[in-house]
């Protein structure tokens, strides 16, 4: 190792290859004001620089980092003590942006340090010379204290700059506070909208350019592979999130592809959210019986949210384990709006991908996704689109598992014209009527279920290749039309996936109509209804045969019967919200599952929960209906049945929602 006392002030260290001395060369004649108090790491390759880190003590003082890779040197970031953003993070974002990733680190587990330990042939003094230039303006860049780092390529020399979001999560900067009661509540402030019929309090399409280029970068990204598509129906983006926060993506269908974009980027950022605690640390544990006695009325009981069916417990394998009072379970604190105080939450139940960060840890007692999680502008805006796709998916839910008639509905009635003319279009294109029933349920929240129907059976691409039976979605809207609106783009997008998924899984389709125990997946569910045979299943629904019904509701009427109260603030509309669901006993409770990252934008993450609800779940296996009376009930609620349902009245096959 070379030590170099600079007449900076600043002390290199570096290996002794190229790049170390190019920046010794450069540094001797620098100004003695520039890079006061700073230490430079610089090395050929990254072992060196491990190395160099490993035996240097770092101690208070700022210090930026130089290294040459295979096809590149990386120049930062400047790690200040104390600030968020390390050479940590960055690690960690860069190896969730890579698109290779997968790819990477099998290189890296078959080679070794015969990758990361070599010179690359591409470094060549010029090169060197660049990147101890880049690295001085790094250093005199008083200004420009955002964690970044500037890349330069050795095949071509071009120059790039990537910033990077400091890792909430990481164990040298990042420390989330605690998690507390008082951090939960949700104060009532004024939230108000640009229109009363407008249910955003700001427009996230006007903030495209800034969301992107905070957001999505394939080298150093919270988001990566940001792509617009348009070969679609409708224009079609989409956002992915880097391991290890989730494996999911954001997807955007819209009129336009500005929209599509930032719906793509909005749905990813809520991946982002939903997977592990990013905004506070879990600190309470406990079993619900010891915590209901030091929080009465405080403390969500996890018996009221739905089982697995009791045999499932039961058999080798299963991934759950049967709740009872006594269970010693983690919990966060969430906020009831419905009585307006913190309650405790499981944390499984507020997040969803808690196994992959936590191996080994508490085995949870129910399988949960992201049902319920929302992203917005503040937090009531997120809790009231999180709250309206719970209703959404109990109204799909109940229907097919009480069997429930619902009424279809005539598209072209509608006062906004695109719906019947996107309908048209989807006929025209893909020979599919598309049919959308009012599931609207005993709260008056309007939901809708779509289902393409096929009417070209057989015929397609070629002779005889397989068409798609059936395809559903679902949507929800306080404004009804909006809630058909995004059903039909739902609809779409299973078209447009499933006309090239099915007759590629034709025979496992037919296995899963005959076993229902082979839907394990999301994707399953969707592709077993496009079985021939199975989608009759749905002529409860359909009609017999999946025929055209004989009548149908006007949109127009519909929308006037389930008109919503226009507000000036959106609280009012949250309110609203909760309030249908207390007329029927249930609940609403919010865990803000905001992270640094998203509060820098000013937005909101949220998980909703009302227990007594029908959860979605995917793989048949894990349906959640144990201990839930609703789906006995509801039926007879809503005037369906002259009395409630017998357990063994409930639908027993996989349902079709995508």
């Amino acid at each position: 190792m070379t030590e170099t006392l600079l007449p900076v002030a600043a002390r290199l260290h570096h290996d002794g290859g190229l790049v170390g001395g190019a920046l010794a060369r450069r540094l001797t004649t620098a100004s003695p004001a520039d890079g006061a108090g700073i230490r430079i790491f610089s090395a050929d390759t990254p072992d060196a620089l491990s190395v160099l880190l490993s035996r240097t003590d770092v101690g208070e003082a700022p210090f930026l980092l130089v290294v040459a890779e295979l096809d590149r040197v990386v120049v930062g970031p400047l790690v200040r003590p104390g600030v968020p953003g390390c050479h940590r993070c960055l690690a960690a974002r860069r190896a969730g942006a890579r698109a290779d990733a997968a790819e990477a680190a099998a290189l890296e587990a078959a080679h070794g340090s015969r990758l990361t330990g070599m010179v690359s042939p591409l470094l060549t003094p010029a090169a060197a010379d660049l990147a101890a230039t880049l690295a001085l303006h790094r250093l005199t860049a008083a200004d420009d204290t955002a964690p970044a780092v500037t890349m330069l390529r050795l095949a071509d020399l071009g120059i790039s700059r990537h910033a990077f979001r400091p890792d909430p999560h990481c164990a040298h900067c990042g420390g989330l506070p605690d998690d507390c009661a008082a951090g939960a509540v949700i104060p009532r402030v004024p939230r108000p909208k640009p229109d009363p019929a407008v249910l955003r309090i700001r427009d996230l399409r006007a903030e495209r350019t800034e969301l992107e280029a905070r957001y999505a970068d394939d080298e150093t990204g919270v988001l990566k592979g940001l792509r617009a598509r348009g070969l679609h129906t409708l224009p079609f983006a989409e956002a992915k999130v880097g391991p290890p926060e989730s494996v999911d993506g954001g997807y955007g269908r819209a009129l336009d592809f500005r929209t599509a974009r930032v719906t793509a980027v909005a749905e990813a950022l809520e991946r982002l959210g939903g997977g592990r605690p990013g905004g506070r640390r879990t600190v309470v544990r406990g079993s619900h019986r010891e915590l209901a006695a030091l929080h009465p009325g405080g403390v969500l009981d996890p018996a009221t949210t739905g089982a697995h069916e009791p045999h499932r417990y039961r058999e080798p394998g299963f991934p759950f384990q049967p709740y009872h009072a006594d269970l010693d379970l983690p919990w966060v604190w969430g906020y009831s709006l419905t009585r307006e105080r913190p309650v405790l939450v499981p944390e499984h139940l507020a997040y969803y991908r808690l196994g992959r960060h936590s191996p080994g840890g508490v085995r949870p007692f129910v399988s949960e996704i992201s049902n319920g999680c929302a992203l917005g502008g503040c937090v009531e805006e997120a809790a009231l689109y999180g709250l309206l796709e719970l209703a959404e998916r109990d109204a799909f839910l109940l229907t097919w598992y009480a069997r429930l008639p619902a009424p279809a509905l005539d598209l072209r009635s509608a006062r906004d014209r695109r719906i019947g003319l996107l309908a048209d279009r989807i006929h025209e294109s893909t020979g599919y009527r598309v049919e959308v029933f009012d599931v609207t349920g005993a709260e008056g929240i309007p939901s809708f279920w779509a289902a393409a129907v096929d009417t070209r059976p057989n015929t397609g691409s070629g002779p005889g290749v397989p068409r798609p039976g059936v395809l559903c979605a679902g949507g929800s809207g306080l404004d009804p039309e909006r809630g058909v609106f995004g059903a039909l783009h739902e609809l779409v997008t299973a078209l447009e996936a499933y006309r090239m998924v099915y007759p590629q899984r034709v025979a496992d389709a037919a296995r899963m109509r005959d076993d229902p125990e082979q839907v394990r997946l999301m994707d399953d569910h969707a592709l077993l209804y496009c079985d021939p045979v199975a989608a009759r299943r749905l002529d409860f629904l359909l009609g017999p045969g999946g025929g055209p019904p004989r009548e149908r509701t006007g949109l127009r009427e519909l929308t006037d019967r389930h008109a919503w109260p226009r507000h000036a603030d959106l609280r009012a509309d949250l309110d609203e919200l909760v309030g249908r669901f207390a007329a029927s006993g249930l609940e609403a409770i919010v865990v803000d599952q905001t992270t640094p990252v998203h509060a820098e934008a000013g937005l909101s993450c949220v998980k909703t929960l009302v227990p007594g609800l029908l959860p979605m779940t995917f793989g048949h296996h894990l349906r959640r209906i144990s201990g839930l009376d609703r789906v006995l009930t509801a039926p007879h609620t809503l005037g369906h049945t002259t009395a409630p349902l017998r357990p063994e009245e409930v639908n027993p096959h996989p349902h079709p929602f995508p």
